[in-house]
């Protein structure tokens, strides 16, 4: 046979192992994520969803009142987006490790403010003590685009290492707002 068949195998057998691999890691995740909950928690999840589905099915909302519902919240998403500048593309969340004490979570969220993309990358440790809950944030990582600012730049790196999130999306807000006007006036000039 043909050296070059057989070559295409081979590309296609370690497609497949790569494939299986992949889907193997998965599970494994899937599996990890499902024994983090203990039996007890799953009947209570159970039984809590199970009381919603029969009160929805009692209350039998008409689809005129969830599309006024769903027009309402899209009007209400659309004010704080035009309000804030901030435009949320995507949200990845995984559960790391759950304890009685607390859970660890691991979240990626990326967007735009203004016209500036942004990326996060952070773990969640929520714990709860006597009905207060209290989280804190690690390993945060930014990652933004046109960082010609050596100032930014500089921000950036104190905000990972302080883990402040709030101050993050606050400067980022103003600074964006101020970069589109910069870029505007710029254009006017040109």
């Amino acid at each position: 046979m043909d050296e070059g068949i057989f070559q295409a195998y081979e590309d296609e057998i370690q497609a497949l192992e790569e494939e299986i691999r992949l889907l193997t890691e998965k599970y494994e995740d899937m599996q990890q994520e499902s024994n983090f909950f203990s039996d007890e928690e799953i009947l209570k999840s159970i039984n809590s969803f199970q009381r919603e589905t029969q009160g929805e099915t009692k209350g039998h909302e008409s689809p005129s009142d969830l599309k006024a519902q769903l027009e309402s919240l899209e009007a209400d998403l659309l004010f704080l987006t035009e309000f804030t500048g901030f435009h949320f593309t995507s949200h990845s969340q995984k559960t790391v490790e759950k304890t009685q004490n607390g859970t660890v979570q691991k979240h990626k969220l990326s967007g735009k403010c203004h016209s500036l993309p942004f990326q996060l990358e952070f773990q969640l440790l929520e714990m709860q003590n006597n009905e207060k809950v209290s989280a804190v944030v690690s390993d945060l990582s930014i990652v933004m685009e046109s960082t010609e600012d050596s100032n930014v730049s500089k921000f950036l790196s104190r905000t990972e290492e302080c883990g402040d999130i709030l101050t993050f999306f606050r400067s980022l807000s103003t600074y964006a707002e101020w970069y589109e006007h910069r870029r505007h006036t710029f254009l006017h000039f040109k």
